[in-house]
């Protein structure tokens, strides 16, 4: 890599870096989109200052310093202004992650980005650790995708091993003769294909550990995706039993500790009809499905990753009161009319309308569930081919 940077230890810092309070001063974030944003929003009242480095030349961030660096020409910059190193986005260059490494801290460590990247590493680990994951395997072939389709049985749904999310790379195959088609139109050579799970709903899980090992736990939310993006997500739960949580916990503190992991890290999985839970995947970053936590928990994701990579104790994860994270994809709706509900708060990240772009977030807290599920739907109706709102709990309320 041409970085014109030389080697030094791990705890080197930054000329002029200052710490107070144990407190680290310039933090560093690789990417420059709307969660680096909101992390720089949550540290400035730390006294914390930032420095994003932007490897798509896409910025996006309207905030803080950004390194505009494409082409891996600006690293020694970008590193002489910084005192501890994290990251908003996981599809990074793992040997970018690994040189960083060799000048300043980085929380979470590159082994983590490394397994997050490979969906075949990904469920290696889950099932080393004994984590239960939907039936899968692993083909090469469009004729071991076929074959695969008979063994699992469909509707399928075959993904890219590397390079995908919020629904990118993906196809289901509902009859196994659409193999050829589906290894087609993902366009690599190496797929995961995964049974479909008859599931109750869509949960994740939002956990953070600190550099001393602690580990802190978010409520479980309910998530609903329509085309592979998320569009809604509520927490708490009013019908979960305290033992899927339990479940839950193990499961993500089993990958925290696994990886020495520091900072915030997210889990999603399916929970069944008996209420045992199916991991799906893991993201090693603060994550869409814990935005609900910036308005509806006593310390924000945002925070608490920030408290971990500064070595900091880390924040309450205890729920305010019942929120739902509402997104704003493709088009902005009535603003003025969405913060005239009550208790409802606009999040922008300050980006150009675009189709499937996430523009925004909208949060909305209640009093109780019934009254936030009204509430949701009316900022529904605000928000143009929002989709229509389904949990899982309704009947209940």
């Amino acid at each position: 890599m041409n970085s014109g940077i030389s080697k030094s230890s791990g705890s080197s810092k930054s000329s002029g870096s200052s710490k107070s309070a144990g407190i680290v001063k310039n933090i560093g974030v690789l990417g420059a989109g709307q969660l680096g944003r909101m992390l720089a929003l949550a540290g400035y009242p730390l006294g914390n200052r930032f420095t994003f480095l932007d490897t798509t030349g896409n910025p996006s961030a309207g905030i803080g310093d950004v390194v505009i660096d494409p082409n891996n020409q600006h690293l020694a910059e970008f590193l002489d202004k910084v005192d501890v190193v994290t990251y908003e986005f996981e599809h990074l260059p793992v040997a970018l992650v690994e040189q960083i490494e060799q000048h300043k801290p980085v929380y979470p460590g590159s082994r983590a980005i490394a397994v997050c990247q490979n969906r075949v590493e990904e469920k290696a680990l889950f099932d080393r650790l004994g984590i239960p994951t939907p039936a899968y395997r692993v083909v090469e072939s469009a004729e071991q995708l076929e074959a695969a389709a008979n063994e699992l049985g469909c509707p399928v749904v075959a993904k890219s091993v590397t390079e995908g999310y919020d629904g990118k790379g993906q196809a289901v195959l509902k009859v196994p003769e659409q193999a050829e088609e589906a290894w087609k139109s993902i366009g690599h050579r190496q797929l995961i294909v995964e049974a479909f799970v008859d599931f109750v709903r869509e949960v994740s899980m939002i956990a953070v550990r600190g550099r001393d090992g602690d580990v802190v736990f978010y409520p479980m939310a309910e998530n609903q995706h329509v085309d592979g993006i998320l569009r809604y997500s509520v927490a708490p739960l009013p019908d979960l039993a305290t033992s899927v949580q339990e479940t839950a916990d193990s499961y993500i503190r089993m990958l925290l500790d696994e990886l020495d992991y520091v900072g915030v890290m997210a889990l999603e999985l399916f929970q069944t009809r008996d209420g045992s839970l199916l991991a799906n995947e893991m993201a090693p970053r603060v994550h869409n499905s814990g935005h609900w936590t910036m308005d509806g928990a006593v310390t924000s994701q945002f925070e608490n990753h920030l408290r971990a990579v500064q070595g900091l104790p880390l924040g309450s994860t205890q729920a305010i009161a019942p929120t739902c994270m509402v997104n704003v994809i493709g088009q902005e709706g009535d603003n003025a009319a969405l913060l005239a509900i009550g208790n409802t708060h606009l999040h922008r990240y300050d980006k150009e309308e675009r189709a499937g772009r996430k523009l925004a977030h909208v949060n909305v807290v209640a009093d109780t569930h019934a009254e936030l599920l009204e509430k949701v739907r009316a900022c529904q109706a605000l928000l143009p081919d929002a989709p229509s709102v389904a949990w899982s709990f309704e009947r209940s309320l």
